[in-house]
């Protein structure tokens, strides 16, 4: 079940804030263990025993930790515990096929695959779960002894299947004392709705027109048809996710929870830096925190600072799929980070035309590598992206006149513009201002509905994650 489909808007949503709602504060939590395994279970309840024992798990870890304070081999034990079934209960569902066709290819072998699917938002809640059993590790946080709060937690709905990643410590008051405020509760629709519209309105047009590029066949496609394509892929990925990640913050507060922000505008950025600090920025955080950080960061020595990125970015390439061009794809991040870091970034600093430019050619280029798992299929697109000569029909200009006004919605919803004219407006219109914003709101949930009912091009690309 995704948040962008009628089952979801019209009957798991108005039945499971109903009866959050009704129920009173003691059994809040409990209402919301079972919503949100309700909601992860139907349509993948042949996984549920493994959310119930990654719960239970990570429970017993943190507890074990937190029970024998002073006996460091235990306290290591429990930890170890934790990180092992979770690091290995994604390797198996997420990366068990991959190194069975890596022996195969290097070593001539004819291992058959597994017939396994990967569990829905298992690199989340792997994620999210593990650093809370690390946090308390190391004493940032106590171990919570309540099984039902905990339970909430790893399953809260909301972030559950795609993120934000949502620590421990960024919700462990909020599980206890929260309160349910009208005008949160109004700020979470608010937010929700504009995640919806950016998801169905923009992402998935975006999306129609990067899938006919892919049927049309990268052979066949001019160099100006490619690059409108990665440009397509380049705002659908952001307006998917970043959609997705304002509606599970906007449920979240209608929840009484407040999540991290996840996106700030990162095609606006000036360097690959920049863009890493304003793109998926809990996963960033997470990496950071707990590979970056006890690697050595950047205190140290310019050769082993340069080892430290280029683990943290090995990995996260990694952890976004199991094929290569993903870990090319973090690498690819990788390389420019250092040359920035070491080389080009006080250029970049001081030409801000040119800075923008870079990074936006280098994030498209980018996006082209993340999007295409076959690497044969990814040269011949490269070859096209970069030959005037290949096929140069006017077929891009059909495409352009089709998509064009979506494309260019695209690019400036991708910019602070529209948030920086809103506040204009509301400071100018003490009257009016609220009205039309509430008229805008049901414009694009009416549109998003119409959409969602007439269409049946709805992907999200970050559940393949």
């Amino acid at each position: 079940m995704v948040f962008s489909s009628i089952l979801f808007l019209f009957r798991f949503m108005p039945i499971a804030f109903l009866v959050y709602y009704l129920v009173p504060k003691k059994l809040k939590n409990l209402t919301l263990l079972i919503l949100s395994l309700i909601f992860y279970c139907w349509g993948e309840i042949r996984y549920f025993p493994i959310m119930v024992a990654s719960i239970v798990v990570d429970y017993v870890a943190s507890n074990g930790i937190a029970k024998y304070g002073e006996n460091k081999t235990a306290r290591k034990l429990f930890l170890l515990m934790s990180v092992f079934f979770n690091l290995g209960m994604l390797g198996f569902f997420k990366y068990t096929n991959f190194f069975i066709e890596n022996i195969n290819a290097l070593l001539g072998t004819s291992i058959g695959f597994i017939s396994i699917t990967l569990p829905l938002g298992i690199s989340f809640y792997t994620f999210q779960t593990m650093s809370y059993t690390i946090d308390v590790y190391r004493g940032k946080v106590e171990a919570e002894k309540n099984i039902i709060d905990f339970g909430a937690f790893v399953v809260l709905f909301p972030q559950l299947i795609a993120g934000p990643i949502v620590r421990y410590t960024d919700v462990a008051i909020e599980l206890k004392t929260r309160t349910l405020k009208l005008d949160r509760i109004e700020s979470g629709i608010s937010t929700f709705i504009m995640g919806l519209g950016r998801k169905v309105l923009i992402a998935n047009s975006c999306g129609a027109l990067w899938t006919e590029v892919e049927s049309i066949g990268f052979a066949n496609i001019s160099s100006p048809l490619a690059w409108l394509g990665v440009l397509a892929y380049t705002l659908q990925i952001y307006f998917d996710f970043s959609g997705y990640s304002l509606m599970a913050i906007g449920l979240g507060r209608m929840l009484g929870f407040e999540f991290p922000e996840n996106f700030n505008y990162p095609y606006i950025s000036r360097s690959v830096t920049e863009f890493w600090r304003r793109w998926h920025m809990t996963l960033g955080s997470w990496f950071r925190e707990y590979v970056y950080i006890p690697l050595g960061g950047n205190r140290v020595s310019s050769s082993r600072h340069i080892f430290n990125m280029f683990v943290v970015w090995a990995l996260t390439g990694f952890w976004h799929g199991a094929n290569w061009n993903f870990v090319l794809w973090g690498l690819y991040s990788f390389v420019f980070l250092v040359l920035e870091k070491y080389f080009i970034g006080d250029f970049l600093k001081r030409h801000k035309i040119i800075s923008h430019v870079y990074l936006v050619l280098l994030v498209m280029i980018s996006w082209a590598l993340f999007a295409v798992t076959d690497l044969g299929q990814l040269g011949v697109l490269f070859s096209r992206m970069f030959s005037l000569s290949a096929n140069s029909g006017g077929s891009w200009i059909y495409y352009l006149r089709n998509y064009g006004v979506v494309l260019l919605l695209g690019c400036i919803f991708s910019t602070p513009i529209v948030p920086y004219l809103s506040k204009k407006l509301e400071a100018m219109g003490k009257g009016w201002y609220q009205p039309l914003r509430i008229v805008l709101l049901l414009g694009i949930l009416v549109l998003s509905v119409a959409y969602l009912v007439d269409a049946t091009y709805n992907p999200f690309l970050y559940f393949r994650f």
